[in-house]
């Protein structure tokens, strides 16, 4: 029997267009800064009026979390909704600590709830990967306690996967200081990079243009993943529909997967990925 269930999920996290019509999923939006503009990582978001701002701009764009009075106003849920939250790394985010206080204090004035938050150790598609499984177990009726262990189970076995055109904005931004190395960013050599079980980025590669690094990704993934036949796969792209498909076509070709879900990125993504970039999780 479905469970009373309820899925918040940080902007940074890509919802289908289902989804976000769903009232068991809610948005918590982060906010957006280029320069003097400001907006807000929601349903108004203009992905190609973003990136002609962060093309135009002379500073590097950033991000600012939702606070924890946000969080809050998604947790006012019915009694006996079993609530759950899924943020952005807390290895790259402060928004893993604002929904942790968040339900400190919703828990002060509303104790017995079942109010759980998962750090995602990841990011994108990585932290749709974990709302989708929470979704699915909510609806067997799975019981709360048995779904959070399940779930922080899945994260720990799941990897996120990317190739960016351009690091300036995860290195201007501080999320590759915990790299003991990385290939300096040139205009051909690009990096393949991946998130660890805590949620930070490493290395695991290189090649001489995206394309080939796109190809090198997915066979790095056939090595760590051999049973990606049996996992669910998700490809988020910023602006780049046809290397999403390259990238589709060569799982398909290498790896095989249970399912596929491709998903433009959203503003946070669009904010780190930069134009052409693609990620991968399973």
């Amino acid at each position: 029997m479905e469970k009373s269930y309820k899925i918040i999920i940080d902007s940074c996290g890509e919802l289908p267009e289902e989804k976000k019509a769903d009232p068991h999923f809610e948005h918590a939006p982060l906010e957006l800064v280029v320069g003097d503009y400001r907006t807000w990582d929601d349903e108004g978001f203009d992905q190609a009026d973003f990136l002609k701002r962060v093309a135009e701009s002379p500073v590097c764009p950033k991000s600012a979390c939702p606070s924890p009075e946000r969080y809050m106003q998604a947790m006012d849920t019915p009694e006996g909704t079993d609530v759950y939250v899924v943020t952005l790394s807390g290895a790259l985010s402060g928004s893993y600590n604002s929904a942790e206080l968040a339900k400190r204090m919703y828990l002060e004035d509303n104790p017995g709830r079942n109010v759980y938050v998962f750090d995602s150790c990841s990011a994108s598609c990585g932290m749709t990967q974990i709302a989708f499984l929470i979704e699915s177990l909510a609806k067997l009726g799975t019981a709360f306690d048995e779904i959070v262990k399940k779930v922080s189970a899945y994260r720990d076995d799941m990897t996120t996967y990317f190739v960016l055109d351009n690091l300036d904005f995860l290195r201007k931004n501080g999320r590759l200081t915990g790299l003991k190395s990385l290939v300096a960013s040139t205009l051909s050599i690009k990096p393949v990079l991946s998130s660890t079980i805590k949620g930070e980025i490493q290395q695991l590669g290189q090649a001489v243009g995206m394309k080939k690094a796109l190809a090198k990704m997915v066979d790095i993934i056939a090595k760590e993943k051999p049973d990606a036949k049996d996992r669910s796969l998700m490809i988020t792209h910023c602006n780049a529909p046809q290397r999403a498909e390259y990238v589709r076509q060569l799982c398909e070709k290498v790896l095989g997967y249970r399912s596929v879900l491709v998903m433009n990125t959203a503003g946070v993504s669009s904010l780190y990925a930069g134009d052409g970039g693609i990620i991968v999780t399973l």
